[in-house]
């Protein structure tokens, strides 16, 4: 629940979804991180929360979560740790990606690349 305007995270109109900035009612962006303000995302089109957080835990040596939601410096980092290392540092790569896993699934990741909230 948003402090400033009492709407739910990511639904109000007074405030910016993604930094909390004041933003004119009808503006396309906000003008203090530049994320859309309206029509952000289509329900259809709106990345899946459980499936971000598995494929973290089950793919993570390989950034196949952040592929999926958009990050993909993240994501071909993690995977030329893993495939230029011969795989001897893919644990490196699988903790990191288990570690965003459990965080996109209790909500501390919460949106993909673009700002868009995870459904549920």
């Amino acid at each position: 629940m948003c402090v400033q305007c009492g709407c739910a995270k990511g639904t109000g109109t007074n405030f910016c979804h993604n930094c909390g900035q004041p933003v004119q009612p009808n503006s396309a962006v906000c003008l203090g991180c530049g994320v859309p303000t309206t029509g952000v995302v289509a329900a259809a089109d709106a990345k899946s929360k459980m499936a971000a957080g598995l494929l973290g835990i089950f793919l993570g040596a390989f950034g196949v979560h952040n592929f999926y939601l958009g990050y993909t410096g993240k994501a071909i980092a993690q995977l030329l740790i893993s495939v230029l290392s011969c795989f001897t540092l893919a644990i490196v790569s699988e903790i990191w990606g288990l570690i965003e896993g459990i965080m996109i699934l209790t909500g501390s990741i919460s949106v993909d690349a673009k700002g868009n909230p995870l459904k549920e």
